[in-house]
């Protein structure tokens, strides 16, 4: 599968009908789903927040992970920005919920870019490994977490996190595996989606969260 032939960047709702077309996998999970939604892209200053948010979701359950970025987000009054983060005392994030790895990795983070070392303002114009690359120096920030705001944040087309559980449940569900393949497995199967993974795996999470029918 191919970018289209004008050069025209198409958005994600446009790829869904365009690999429903050709994946009748993914012309069910359309049909039964709608089109691929992200909402509207985050502006420059709410990117810091977005990737400390990503930090406290980490190997979390959705509803135990928002309660507690809940709480973090609540211990600043105003813009979540580094210079003020840097300011919290740790006790106040791990009395918010943050675990003492996540509590150091926001705070990382935070020096990191309230210094310059990394540049949330110009990631948006690099490549995809070269995002990963510079997310990645933050103490905490893995694979993982910059995939998911690779493909959130910076809303790209071909993000294929095989790293995360729900995306290899939800294509085994979708695909009618025997069995949820590994990372590396998926990362092979992945390539008959390129350019447009970020919105398979968007429909894998769709997959992994409907409850699969009974015998």
């Amino acid at each position: 599968m191919s970018p289209s032939s004008s050069g025209r960047r198409r958005g994600h709702a446009e790829v869904s009908v365009h690999l429903a077309g050709r994946d009748p996998v993914l012309a069910g999970l359309v049909a039964e789903h709608g089109p691929m939604r992200l909402g509207r892209r985050l502006p420059v200053a709410d990117r810091f927040e977005a990737l400390a948010r990503e930090i406290a979701y980490q190997q979390l359950a959705g509803r135990a992970a928002a309660a507690i970025w809940g709480r973090v987000r609540a211990t600043v009054d105003g813009p979540f920005v580094p210079r003020t983060v840097r300011a919290l005392p740790p006790e106040r994030l791990r009395a918010a919920g943050l675990s003492g790895a996540k509590v150091a990795a926001v705070l990382d983070l935070a020096h990191k870019v309230d210094e310059g070392s990394i540049r949330l303002d110009r990631v948006g114009r690099l490549p995809d490994d070269e995002v990963v690359a510079e997310l990645t120096r933050a103490r905490g920030i893995g694979p993982w977490t910059a995939h998911m705001f690779l493909l959130f944040v910076l809303q790209r087309l071909d993000v294929w996190p095989t790293g995360d559980l729900g995306v290899r449940v939800g294509f085994a569900r979708a695909w009618g595996l025997a069995e949820v393949p590994s990372a590396r497995e998926l990362e092979a199967r992945g390539d008959a989606y390129r350019p447009y993974r970020s919105v398979v795996a968007w429909y894998c999470w769709r997959a992994a969260d409907t409850a699969p029918p009974t015998s």
